[in-house]
């Protein structure tokens, strides 16, 4: 059983930058998880934003390429989230995830453990 706890949302103004962290707990294997990062916005589905697997290869959306960076920590046992040159777009709550699952997994369903969420506003 893993427990992820987020933290580092926050209000920005458009261009600015945030770090979203994930602290992970309850298992002695994080270095076993592939991780990732979601976000939802009101009223559309939850999407996938970026992922590093436990070989700590990244993969990342289009709508967030060469601006969010995805990294983890796994002697903190900590996943996190470098958002810069922030959209109003942006704006949402992100979740980590994680799972065990041999694969790259942009889709939620894949996830087995989830965190509460943090909150993200960008303002124009």
């Amino acid at each position: 059983q893993v427990q992820l706890v987020e933290s580092g949302g926050g209000l920005v103004q458009a261009g600015g930058s945030l770090r979203l962290s994930c602290a992970a707990s309850g298992s002695t294997f994080f270095t076993t998880y592939d991780l990732g990062w979601f976000r939802q916005a009101p009223g559309k589905d939850r999407e996938f934003v970026a992922c590093i697997r436990w070989t700590s290869t990244s993969y990342y959306a289009d709508s967030v390429k060469g601006r969010f960076t995805i990294s983890r920590d796994n002697i903190r046992n900590t996943v996190y989230l470098q958002m810069n040159s922030l959209k109003p777009e942006d704006t949402a709550v992100y979740y980590c995830a994680a799972h065990r699952q041999d694969q790259i997994a942009t889709l939620p369903s894949v996830y087995n453990y989830w965190g509460q969420g943090t909150q993200v506003t960008v303002s124009s």
